[in-house]
């Protein structure tokens, strides 16, 4: 592990899904058919993430395929069969699409071809709490062919690579001049090759439910929505965020964890694993409205973009009532200190932070009235611009004005605080470079500030925007 990516205390991560619309195949740990009877064969893997669009809350398309292929035009599917994936879900998020052995060789280009699809965004026209509306998305084109920045060059038995997709809903989902949404879309995919060990390639998400233990070994089994399996390894380095540990985890656990692929093996190495439900249920999404808005919440509206198990109450795309007793656990993903219940907690829930919740099944039989007895703060990534002269290069701080959707739900101008453990990336080379009205993302955890009840954000990434040096992206 590169010196940066061991440096991740309480990492607040990069790109695309967990459990619920997080891929059908993804993070499988089984081979598929054809790279399983090539004598000549190595692993390689697909990480996604996305670029947002304002008010937009998801975009599902169905992925047919992503086939490499070489000089010679022979291609191969990257992916197992045909997940549908959210890729609204993550914003400077990262996480496994799938991982399978192909033959080896060297491919030169990805044809990525896409099946139906949906879009829902946020109403907000209203004085009540926000609505999501969708529709169905009508592609100009199916099959979007790129050339690779670097050709992906799979040795036999050799250590994993990959290619990472960046789907920019922004220049795909076509307004009209008024800016709403048409239906209307052209895929436009930013796609660059990457080694196991490369930023690019880090896991900082991943959500399912575990199946067994292995106390020997130091690992553990799960299971996502679909059935797929994967190995998650541990050791003295990885960080259990609530002071869990291996011995806490059975078959009734979900957890999330961050790490690297092995270099060996298709099996992912945690740095850090969080425990978000001990009773078999688990849903994530967007906060859009809280009760009251100001001191101790009793309830709060989910946009809900991942579920385990999938069979409750609660579905995927809709805004699910999220009701407190004031006995729920808040704990704040990446984060190992005794300010945590400080920092979050039932009076500092606000609109636009992004949430785990996780209890028992039975709680979550009636989407208006969810109970839980865990809530968790998860970092995400916010777009925006750099409001002029607001940089404090002393303090570490500027300000910025969020767009996206995001914005639509914290209309306000956000301090953002940078910390020791912030990086810049994307074409980002340091604080320097945060000129006035600049467009960034800031990828960290959306506080409330407890006296002002102002928001603030705490960076552990700041993003530019130069995704398209990676490649050339053709329309068939």
């Amino acid at each position: 592990m590169s010196a940066t990516l061991s440096s991740r205390l309480f990492k607040l991560a990069l790109p695309l899904l967990t459990a619920g619309v997080f891929l059908a195949a993804g993070c499988s740990s089984s081979m598929n058919s054809a790279s399983m009877n090539s004598a000549t064969s190595g692993p390689s893997f697909v990480v996604g993430t996305d670029a947002p669009m304002a008010s937009v809350t998801s975009f599902s398309v169905q992925i047919e395929s992503i086939d490499a292929i070489d000089s010679s035009g022979n291609s191969v599917d990257l992916i197992s069969g045909t997940p549908t994936v959210d890729f609204a879900r993550y914003n400077g998020l990262q996480t496994l699409i799938d991982m399978n052995d192909v033959p080896a060789d060297t491919y030169t280009s990805v044809k990525i071809t896409l099946g139906a699809g949906t879009i829902g965004y946020l109403d907000t026209s209203g004085t009540a709490a926000p609505t999501i509306k969708t529709e169905a998305a009508t592609f100009t084109t199916s099959t979007v062919s790129v050339t690779l920045n670097k050709p992906l060059v799979v040795v036999h038995a050799g250590t994993p690579v990959g290619v990472r997709l960046d789907f920019d809903l922004s220049k795909s989902i076509q307004v009209d001049s008024s800016g709403n949404i048409t239906g209307s879309v052209t895929p436009t995919f930013d796609v660059e090759t990457v080694a196991y060990s490369d930023a690019q390639a880090y896991i900082d998400r991943y959500t399912a439910a575990v199946v067994s233990v292995n106390m020997g070994a130091q690992s553990f089994i799960v299971q996502g929505p679909h059935g797929e399996q994967f190995t998650i390894n541990v050791n003295g380095q990885t960080e259990w965020d609530g002071q869990a540990s291996l011995n806490d985890l059975t078959a009734s656990s979900i957890v999330q964890v961050s790490g690297l692929l092995d270099k060996a093996d298709q099996t992912l190495d945690a740095d850090e694993v969080a425990i978000v439900s001990q009773n078999g249920f688990y849903a994530s999404g967007q906060i859009t409205y809280v009760t009251p808005p100001t001191g101790a919440a009793t309830s709060f509206d989910l946009y809900v973009r991942g579920l385990l198990p999938t069979n409750t109450g609660l579905q995927l795309g809709q805004i699910a009532q999220v009701n407190l007793t004031g006995s729920e656990t808040y704990s704040v993903y990446w984060m190992h200190n005794a300010f945590t219940n400080f920092l979050f907690n039932s009076s500092a829930l606000v609109a636009g932070q992004t949430v785990a919740v996780g209890g028992p099944a039975s709680g979550a039989a009636n989407a208006n009235a969810v109970t839980v007895n865990r809530i968790m703060l998860r970092n995400w990534g916010f777009n925006g611009t750099v409001v002029a002269g607001s940089q404090d290069s002393g303090k570490g701080s500027f300000q910025m004005q969020i767009n996206g959707f995001a914005g639509v739900l914290i209309p306000e101008t956000v301090t953002v605080y940078l910390g020791n453990k912030c990086d810049f990336r994307f074409g980002m080379g340091g604080f320097g470079d945060l000129a006035d009205g600049v467009k960034i993302r800031v990828v960290g955890l959306l506080l409330k500030n407890s006296s002002s009840g102002q928001v603030v954000l705490l960076a552990r990434h700041v993003d530019g925007f130069s995704f398209t040096d990676f490649t050339t992206t053709n329309f068939e």
